[in-house]
């Protein structure tokens, strides 16, 4: 069941109309009861597998937090994360490590080629064991109680608004409010509409509407392009993945409202960023947020926070580490994170990019003139935003071989002489790129005339009526959002 379609529309009304209609007591049983309906729309034997994988961490929890020994609760916190990582590497890694195997046993001259069968990549199996990696990390830090009841357990982890793709909470922010049944509040009912209706406008209207242009040209030889289109190419692909993601993040949180149910922003004007570390701060801020906390700043042996909000955060609170301690801590984090978008070298080049433009602006921090800081702002945002979309050439490429070839056609000047494309291709992506950052800016601004009641009632009404009409026309369920594949 797709958020873009109208199937998952109207169910989605039915659920929040009985949500409001039973008794409180039975409302977590009723989300629970959807979660399950929600997933096996999809494949309906991958349920049980969820189902294992949470009772693992909610049996392992529980042995962990009424174990008092130290190294018993070690080895229960290593025996869960160990069967999650496990099921994560076997269902979305098997491929890409044999893969490899066989190349290194060719390379050798031994074939060591060796056919798993069939394994289908269960949907949001990477979102949905972060979920439980983390609930076991904090009863193992004692942040709070482990939950008593599976039921409730479960609704937490199959909890459908983000278990696919996020929003990433952590078991304190979203278990009390699953519990404890929030009260009917008519402005949940009508943001959350509003946030759906700007989800689907930013999927449907935008997203898929680049989508087509995207693949062709990612499907043409590199070197039968020029530095231009691959600049181009890069920047349409950034921006069909934000608002494919943002749109989707959007459905998530709208959807999560109806039911009274909070979720943080996900994202916040990315492409305005001034810097790669401010990028990090916007961009998918609550997986930024869990890989900080659980991966980043105990690699640096710093103090680990506790809230899904915030982002990546590059600067570290607690003992001091050593410059090399704290870039390899980074390699290693980004490495990591690049992998986990995807079971390919091209996803771990990604990651590499991003950590080397972090480096980089760590190293040229203290070397710039004092500037006036508006000026210093421009200059941030206008070399944040080409790398930052240069970037998604790995994470959109075939392999990695294309995306090293996409990126030798940026510096070869001689190929900046001509256009591959048609023209409409970079047009559309100009005028997206301009609609997008004046759209960003304007939310930003705090313009007297924009800040007036009248006239921001005026704008929302016409700003909904143009999106109604423009998801009315292209409502069609024939593309899955991006992050579905991870």
């Amino acid at each position: 069941m797709l958020f873009n379609s109208v199937t998952y529309l109207l169910f989605l009304a039915a659920i929040a109309a009985g949500y409001w209609a039973i008794p409180s007591p039975y409302r977590r049983w009723l989300v629970l009861a959807a979660s399950l309906v929600f997933y096996g729309f999809w494949r309906v034997e991958f349920v049980f597998l969820i189902a294992f994988s949470a009772y693992v961490d909610y049996y392992f929890s529980l042995r962990i937090y009424d174990e008092q020994r130290p190294r018993k609760r070690k080895f229960w916190l290593l025996s869960s994360l160990t069967i999650n990582l496990g099921l994560l590497a076997y269902f979305k890694y098997t491929y890409f490590l044999l893969d490899n195997v066989s190349a290194l046993g060719n390379a050798l001259g031994q074939d060591w080629a060796y056919s798993p069968g069939t394994i289908i990549l269960p949907l949001g199996i990477s979102f949905y064991t972060f979920l439980s990696i983390s609930y076991t990390l904090d009863v193992y830090r004692r942040l709070f109680d482990p939950i008593r009841n599976f039921g409730v357990y479960l609704t937490y982890v199959m909890f459908w608004p983000h278990m696919i793709a996020g929003p990433i909470l952590r078991a304190h922010e979203l278990i009390p409010q699953i519990v404890t049944a929030p009260r009917f509040k008519l402005d949940n009912v009508t943001d959350g509409m509003k946030k759906i209706l700007t989800g689907l406008f930013l999927k449907v209207a935008l997203a898929d509407q680049l989508a087509p242009w995207v693949d062709e040209a990612f499907k043409a030889s590199p070197a039968s392009l020029g530095g231009l289109d691959v600049w181009t190419m890069a920047f349409a692909f950034g921006l069909q993945i934000y608002f494919d993601f943002a749109g989707y993040s959007l459905i998530a949180i709208g959807s999560a409202l109806l039911l009274g149910v909070h979720f943080p922003e996900n994202f916040n004007w990315p492409y305005l960023a001034t810097s790669p570390r401010d990028f990090w701060k916007r961009w998918h801020i609550t997986l930024s947020a869990w890989i900080r906390d659980y991966l980043y700043l105990p690699l640096c042996g710093a103090r680990y926070r506790d809230s899904s909000e915030g982002g990546i955060d590059v600067e570290t609170h607690g003992r001091r580490a050593s410059f090399w301690h704290l870039t390899i801590a980074l390699l290693v984090t980004w490495f990591i994170m690049g992998l986990w978008h995807g079971a390919g070298w091209k996803f771990a080049l990604w990651g590499i990019w991003h950590a080397a433009i972090i480096l980089a602006y760590r190293a040229s921090s203290g070397l710039l003139p004092e500037l006036p800081a508006r000026m210093k702002i421009m200059i941030g945002w206008a070399l944040t935003l080409p790398i930052v979309m240069l970037g998604w050439i790995p994470f959109r490429a075939e392999s990695l071989q294309a995306s090293l070839a996409l990126l030798g056609r940026v510096i070869d000047i001689s190929s900046y002489r001509g256009l591959a494309f048609r023209e409409n291709f970079y047009l559309l992506v100009f005028i997206m790129t301009c609609g997008m950052l004046v759209a960003g800016l304007m939310a930003r601004m705090k313009i007297p005339l924009l800040t007036r009641d009248w006239f921001r009632q005026v704008g929302e009404v016409l700003a909904m009526s143009v999106m109604i009409f423009a998801v009315f026309i292209f409502l069609r369920p024939v593309s899955q959002f991006i992050y579905f594949q991870f």
